[in-house]
């Protein structure tokens, strides 16, 4: 049986990354982060389609280099067709393209968020068909019914907010810089997350609602402020520690529902979000205690990288699901 070496390429936001993996196992997972936007408050679309152009080239050289191949080895090039920001993952799709005519290999595209759930098989100990999937991220959060590599079905999502979003405004309310969610983690470690109480939008379905948590520290640093013009500084860590508790919460519970439902025992967690250590502790704990097996991808590729994008191209070419040239990015 030949190798499948696949070239995979992501860019959907502002980090620009590049993978080389070899019948599956990752060789060279390399990750360009834009830190330009740090001084913004947040990712600005067409400085980062900008910085994609300047980095993908010396960042594809640097995953060949370090796989310690060529590019005449490979069988195909695998890319992020979205969702994401359109000029971001423009420049990935171009170059794909291009490199892809130019060796005269296939094309395979990706769903990013679906490539966030397979970075489970990138593990040692990858779960086991159907899994639930939670998959926590800046700009999605949904409850995921895994089948197959390729057979997918959304059981709840957000309807407003992605939890990631409510991390980071969260932590921009509160002065934090920017990224917020590991910010708001780090001072989270140092305070009481009993300390005050935030309300959780309760649904009778899977879906998740995180603009009522947001409103509500909003209004809370607003009136305790005027009261305290120094209550933010004073009680960082427990505001912190307990918004994120609450946040955390609401996110366990939807998942504690659909377990019931599914009565599936593996249970997963994916997504830039799972990164949060107090998250990957409760989740943990949660399925300890209710006898499921757990699973998180290592804390690589949990944030945007192309090695999930590498292991879906996997697993598409396994199955022959090829793109042609005609692709186009998508950003929902």
């Amino acid at each position: 049986m030949k190798n499948i070496t696949i070239l995979a390429i992501e860019s959907s936001c502002d980090d620009t990354a590049a993978a080389i993996l070899r019948n599956g196992k990752v060789l060279a997972n390399i990750v360009s982060s834009q830190l330009d936007h740090e001084k913004y408050g947040g990712v600005i679309p067409e400085l980062a389609s900008r910085l994609h152009q300047q980095n993908i080239v010396r960042v594809v050289q640097a995953a060949l280099q370090k796989a310690e191949i060529s590019k005449e080895e490979l069988n195909a090039v695998a890319f992020t067709q979205g969702p994401g920001l359109i000029g971001a993952l423009l420049v990935g799709i171009s170059f794909a393209k291009a490199f892809a005519l130019g060796l005269g290999i296939p094309l395979i595209t990706v769903h990013h968020m679906q490539a966030h759930i397979l970075a489970n098989f990138l593990s040692e100990t990858p779960p086991q068909f159907p899994f639930l999937c939670l998959t926590v991220s800046g700009g999605h959060t949904q409850l995921v019914l895994v089948k197959d590599f390729v057979e997918m079905e959304i059981l709840g999502q957000t309807i407003d907010d992605a939890v990631g979003e409510a991390f980071d405004k969260g932590a921009k309310m509160l002065g934090l810089p920017y990224p917020g969610g590991p910010m708001v983690d780090k001072w989270a470690k140092q305070g009481n997350s009993q300390a005050f109480r935030f309300p959780d939008a309760e649904t009778n379905t899977f879906d998740f609602s995180f603009s009522g948590i947001k409103t509500s520290l909003l209004y809370l640093i607003q009136k305790s402020s005027k009261e305290n013009p120094n209550f933010v500084a004073e009680n960082m860590a427990d505001l912190c520690a307990s918004y994120q508790a609450q946040l955390i919460k609401m996110l366990l519970s939807r998942l504690k529902k659909a377990v019931k439902y599914t009565k599936v025992k593996d249970i997963a967690i994916a997504g830039g979000v799972s990164a949060n250590s107090e998250l990957r502790t409760r989740f943990v704990a949660l399925c300890e205690e209710n006898g499921w097996k757990a699973h998180i991808p290592a804390f690589e590729f949990c944030t945007d990288n192309a090695a999930m994008i590498g292991i879906a191209g996997h697993y598409k070419y396994l199955a022959g699901d090829f793109a042609d040239m005609m692709a186009v990015p998508f950003t929902r």
